[in-house]
């Protein structure tokens, strides 16, 4: 098979990308000047730092260290706020337009609705709900862990918007097919799985936790099993499409993901390292050696194939 015959374009609810790798949210995703090196490196579609209805701060540092398998972080929603980002749309991505998801917070589905309201009238491409930051109260776990709270945050943004909405899934949800099932008859364009895993780092010498807030969010390769697992049984009990996220760091990682039922998946952690924009090659590459090895021809066909 020759290269002209396979395709890393794909397509999930309506929205057709050049590659079925993202960037995920909280990940160089509020750096305008730096979205289109991050598009031409290969990634598809680049999911926006998590906005807010007002300005966010965050916790001061140490905000982030590294562990077995990952890091963990706890940036606590880091945001320049509705208004703010409303400006940065419009003098910024309408002059040089990417592929871009914008990721939402709140409290609430009613404040849900408001950044809907305030940001629809920009050309991107759809919106997440980031219904799991596993370290912010009120507006992380806490809202989205609820399938009812989650899916009436589904239904006030679907109001306000023809654009496709992804839901984002907490990690801990004990019971997924009934998340899964109760968000995409919300109304529900994809669901978005894993967040990262609450967790927390203490330093031996100090007999203090590293961060500043004590608990933050586990991400990279410690939570990637966890994430396809997720994903395997949220392909079960739905028809709408699935977007994987943890532990994705080479083609392989990409792949397990597609076969348990993700049409894509967003890249976090692994772009922390000093050549992060090699990041979406290396696992695009990996893709294209699987698809040119076994003869398919693009992602799609890959698609739940371990469920057969």
């Amino acid at each position: 098979m020759d290269r002209s015959s396979f395709s890393l374009v794909t397509e999930f609810c309506g929205l057709k990308i050049n590659s079925p790798t993202l960037l995920a949210s909280g990940v160089l995703g509020i750096s305008f000047d730096l979205f289109p090196r991050i598009i031409g490196s290969g990634c598809g579609a680049i999911v926006s730092k998590s906005i807010g209805l007002e300005p966010r701060e965050g916790y001061r540092n140490p905000t982030m260290t590294g562990v077995e398998g990952g890091y963990l972080n706890a940036i606590g929603l880091a945001n320049p706020g509705a208004e703010e980002y409303a400006k940065e749309l419009e003098e910024e991505f309408s002059k040089k337009p990417v592929p871009l998801i914008v990721s939402i917070f709140a409290d609430s589905p009613e404040h849900f609705a408001d950044l809907v309201k305030k940001f629809d009238r920009f050309g991107f491409l759809g919106y997440e709900l980031n219904l799991s930051c596993p370290h912010v109260k009120d507006v992380g776990s806490e809202i989205g862990s609820d399938p009812d709270n989650a899916a009436e945050v589904v239904k006030q943004a679907k109001r306000n918007t023809s654009k496709p909405v992804l839901a984002k899934m907490p990690a801990t949800i004990v019971n997924v097919p009934q998340w899964a099932k109760t968000v995409e008859s919300a109304g529900a364009d994809a669901i978005v799985a894993i967040n990262t895993i609450r967790a927390m780092k203490i330093d031996i010498s100090s007999r203090k936790p590293v961060l500043s807030n004590r608990f933050g969010g586990l991400s990279g390769p410690a939570i990637k099993p966890v994430a396809v697992r997720s994903v395997y049984e949220i392909y079960e009990n739905v028809k709408i499409p699935i977007i994987g996220v943890g532990g994705v760091t080479n083609g392989v990682d990409a792949i397990e993901f597609f076969l348990a039922g993700a049409s894509g998946v967003e890249i976090g952690s692994a772009i922390g390292t000093d050549n992060f924009l090699d990041t979406f090659g290396i696992v695009n590459s990996g893709i294209e050696r699987y698809l040119k090895k076994y003869s398919y021809s693009n992602v799609k066909e890959l698609v739940g194939l371990a469920h057969n």
